[in-house]
């Protein structure tokens, strides 16, 4: 996403500069780039040790799909009680597992420990996993995000099947186990590290034959089998917990009942020797306290699997999962332009529909991941990527329409005014009409540095939904007058925000952080969305009679857009060495002189550089929102500059990918040259900084480059042909697809060769351990499908375009 600096509070202090051209018109120091608003207490670990959170390479991730009654959520609705779990995977067993809001994890991780004669081994890291779908159409598409994990032993011992899905008629997670012993008798441990209330400190805990437990506060679980435990404890990690005997001697010690001391603690149960084969299934209840997470657990147990799944599916009178897909009316129309016959469309709409909130219809986050969450502690609350940002959720919300999707985008729509910042805003004293820059899914702040393209996509989105008649003329007026209308005012003006650390005056175009979240300055793509947010706000602005306004927009659009080259487009860049000066876009520039950029300043690890040495591909955004026309000189210069993969190792932006058994080169796309976010070169994983950080490949640029090729083919005479389709979805297609992994998830980011493998033995093109599914990922390969079959840029604005580029330059 855009993140990008997404890692809770970074190390380091920023300033934070608003300037008027090249005159600074104020400064202040912030305690970090992008400091948190919400501070919390460590929770304290007990006679425990510190936890992680799990891998964030997730092989999948679920929840059950719950219907709205007039746009919001409803035990009233067609799909009965809401669910409010959800749940990931990865290597091989169940991670984060969330319930009452989508940021709220209460597991960190559940898996199975498998002992025999003399050896005990672990699913995480004992056995190696295959993940599919269980229930799919005849062609192997996903009709609903249940998951069947296979594990089977490195060393041939025994084989661990595993199916995974909520019950949407409960507070509850199911998972039916099979146990298979290949080389002689083996006895399975069930081991649940929770991580009650968001920390993997401060719980308290039950185990006894039947029931394990863990509470804090007003949040509690309950794990119940079909069958009873043989032997179950409950201990503090790394301490008492049990799996250090477990390791040493298949035998779990002394057994412990409670917990009663806060801290972090390891609930284990011993379930009965194997000979051949046993099936037992799992049931992992929650609610505000034991009993009625019990209640729960015990429900889903009785409804028993079978019928537990039909109706997650919507099977039958049930609705459900295929259901929703059902109801996606450019769903089918978009397997013919796909590569795979549709798979990873499908398992796209899933996961972009998963990842939302079940209180507040419409508040889809990033990801459902912690981003390296595999080295970051629990002790304090963070949402991660569990998060709203209005850059992704436009990007959700798009592809979602491209679907079909009549309901999600406009439920997204009037979700809007949650995130943005108003006179009623607590702790505001300064400029309204911004967006937030990260918010929980209730609308509390939780980053709140200014991100001018974020708050130019919510006026694009409105406009967009009611030329697709999702909504009615009247509503897109009425929000002109609350919402639109104070965004645009702030994207003409600007003004001194006042919410709390920023007390920086923002003076648009030049915005306090561009789409990565790290720079200050006049940026391309964020310049892109904010003429587009302007064009489209006085287009809206005639509709409702606000001919001042419309005049206005529209003047402050056109200036924009004439000062674009001059602020931004060098013809003496040295991205190239001293002596070989280019023109080019820039990704950032400080000044009004595009020839005397000014410098970035230094992020993630990597030190500041002079701004025309670092070079990005945003200014393709100008051609996806109609600012520019694809053949613009200007443009077609940066991408020589782009696709130059003889720039020097750290500046260089490209690089071409192959895969196994496909004859396909992928290209694909750094951030940025001397982009940090990602892991070191030299091993370690992101974070402290340090400089072998390096930001790697990311899969939605090899879409946004499809776009663009599709724009630039779609300018012959006659338009695309049929031979420019069809190069373009055999690479940039087939490339987002190559991209996805086994379950079907597209990460973040895809490690690009360079460096160190790290722990995790990367092969080129495998995701990394930054997110994994990445929404905005999954709406770009969406959107490039629609924008495909329907030979037009999808995210186009029509006003923009016949404005700005409906004509060659001169």
């Amino acid at each position: 996403m855009e993140l990008r600096m997404r890692k809770y509070v970074l190390a380091g202090c920023a300033s934070v500069l608003a300037l008027a051209g090249s005159a600074a018109l104020a400064q202040e120091e912030a305690p970090n780039h992008n400091p948190t608003v919400i501070a919390a207490a460590p929770a304290t670990n007990g006679p425990g040790q510190a936890s992680p959170w799990a891998y964030s390479g997730k092989q999948g991730i679920g929840s059950a799909f719950e219907a709205y009654k007039d746009y919001q959520f409803s035990d009233k609705a067609a799909t009965g009680t809401v669910s409010k779990v959800w749940f990931s995977l990865a290597e091989g067993v169940v991670t984060e597992t969330m319930y009452g809001r989508i940021h709220e994890a209460q597991i960190r991780e559940l898996q199975i420990a498998v002992t025999g004669a003399g050896w005990t081994a672990f699913e995480r890291t004992d056995t190696t996993s295959h993940v599919e779908y269980i229930h799919t159409d005849a062609a192997g598409r996903p009709l609903s995000p249940a998951y069947r994990l296979t594990n089977t032993d490195k060393q041939g011992r025994f084989v661990i099947i595993k199916d995974v899905f909520t019950d949407p008629d409960h507070q509850s997670l199911m998972v039916r186990v099979t146990v298979k012993a290949l080389k002689g008798p083996v006895t399975p441990y069930v081991i649940l590290d929770p991580s009650m209330a968001n920390t993997s400190g401060d719980d308290e805990g039950h185990a006894n034959v039947t029931n394990l437990q863990a509470w804090q506060g007003n949040v509690a679980l309950n794990l119940s089998a079909s069958v009873p435990f043989k032997k179950a404890t409950v201990g503090y990690t790394g301490v008492s917990d049990g799996i250090k005997e477990l390791t040493a001697s298949q035998s779990l010690g002394e057994l412990h009942s409670s917990a009663d001391q806060k801290g972090n603690i390891v609930l284990v149960g011993q379930l009965s020797t194997v000979s051949k084969a046993a099936t037992f299934d799992l049931a992992v209840g929650f609610g505000a306290t034991t009993e009625a997470a019990s209640a729960e657990s015990a429900a889903t147990l009785k409804t028993g699997y079978a019928k537990v799944l039909a109706n997650y599916n919507g099977e039958g009178a049930k609705v459900g999962w295929e259901d929703y897909l059902a109801s996606l009316s450019e769903l089918k129309s978009l397997i013919p332009v796909s590569e795979d016959n549709g798979k990873l469309l499908y398992a796209s709409a899933l996961a972009l529909k998963v990842q939302e909130d079940h209180t507040s219809a419409g508040a889809m986050i990033a990801s459902l991941s912690n981003p390296w969450g595999d080295t970051v502690t629990t002790d304090v609350s963070s949402t991660g990527y569990k998060a709203v940002w209005p850059r992704d959720f436009y990007q959700v919300s798009m592809a979602l329409a491209a679907l079909g999707d009549r309901e999600t985008p406009v439920a997204a729509f009037r979700y809007l005014p949650t995130v943005q910042v108003k006179a009623t805003t607590p702790g505001n004293t300064g400029a309204t009409g911004w967006f937030m820059q990260k918010a929980h899914v209730d609308g509390t702040p939780e980053w709140v540095g200014v991100q001018l393209d974020q708050t130019a996509m919510p006026i694009l989105l409105g406009e967009r939904l009611e030329q697709l008649g999702l909504i009615s003329k009247a509503e897109l007026l009425s929000s002109y007058q609350t919402m639109l209308k104070p965004a645009a005012d702030f994207l003409k003006e600007g003004g001194t925000v006042g919410l709390d650390w920023n007390h920086a005056t923002i003076t648009p175009p030049y915005s306090q952080q561009e789409r990565w979240e790290e720079q200050e300055g006049h940026s391309p793509s964020t310049t892109a969305a904010v003429i587009a947010g302007l064009t489209a706000a006085a287009d809206i602005a005639t509709q409702a009679g606000d001919k001042e306004s419309a005049k206005l927009y529209s003047e402050k659009a056109g200036d924009y857009s004439e000062k674009l080259e001059q602020r931004l487009f060098t013809t003496s860049g040295k991205v190239r060495g001293e002596d070989k000066p280019a023109s080019y876009f820039l990704r950032i520039s400080r000044s009004e002189d595009a020839n005397a950029p000014g410098s970035q300043d230094s992020r993630n690890g990597r030190p500041a550089l002079s701004s025309d040495l670092m070079v990005d591909a945003g200014f393709l955004e100008l051609v996806r929102y109609g600012v520019r026309p694809a053949d613009d000189k200007e443009i077609t210069a940066s991408l020589a500059v782009i696709d130059d993969q003889t720039l020097p190792e750290n500046l260089r932006v490209r690089y071409d990918f192959h895969f196994p058994g496909t004859d396909v080169t992928v290209p694909g796309f750094r951030r940025y040259g001397n982009d940090g976010y990602g892991e070191g070169t030299e091993g370690g994983n992101y974070g402290p900084m340090s400089p072998d950080q390096r930001g790697r490949v990311w899969p939605i640029f090899t879409g946004e480059r499809g776009h663009y090729e599709l724009a630039l083919d779609s300018l012959k005479p006659g338009g695309a042909t049929d031979g420019d389709i069809a190069a373009i979805r055999g690479t940039y297609v087939k490339g987002m697809e190559l991209f996805a992994n086994e379950g079907l998830m597209i990460p973040e980011q895809v490690f690009d060769g360079v460096g160190s493998k790290t722990a995790h033995d990367y092969t080129v093109g495998e995701g990394t351990d930054s997110a994994t599914p990445l929404a905005w990922s999954h709406a770009e390969y969406v959107k490039l499908l629609r924008s495909v079959r329907d030979r037009q840029v999808w995210d186009r604005n029509p006003a923009t375009y016949a404005r700005f580029s409906d004509k060659v330059k001169d």
